[in-house]
């Protein structure tokens, strides 16, 4: 069984930064990749940054130049680092990684989701 679980949501004015964090646990034997993801209310889930296990890194454009994604200072971990939010930033934030559990086990695992709000 493998877990991901998710902190670092909240509420942020409109230029401030929010930090958000991913563990994932559980019988894990690689990550292939790890990303973040959002849904604001009546749109799509679309991706917004991506950490293959390489170390490259992918981002949506709206976010470039704004929004980070790292490892978080421990093995199977994923942050992202969000600075100048805007109120279209507002969502859920999504936390997925790309597992395999076993030699030919593999497959997307969800986090519960964070709520991330911009908003004076």
């Amino acid at each position: 069984q493998v877990q991901l679980v998710e902190s670092g949501g909240g509420l942020v004015q409109p230029g401030g930064s929010l930090r958000l964090s991913c563990k994932a646990s559980g019988s894990i034997r690689m990550i292939y990749n790890m990303g973040w993801y959002r849904q604001a209310p009546g749109k799509q889930r679309e991706l917004v940054a991506g950490l293959a296990s390489g170390g490259s890194t992918n981002y949506a454009d709206s976010v470039k130049g704004r929004f980070t994604i790292s490892t978080d200072n421990g093995k199977n971990t994923v942050a992202l680092q969000m600075n100048s939010l805007k109120p279209e930033d507002t969502a859920i934030y999504y936390c997925n990684a790309d597992i395999s559990t076993g030699l030919v086990t593999r497959r997307d695992y969800w986090g519960q989701g964070t709520q991330v709000t911009v908003s004076s």
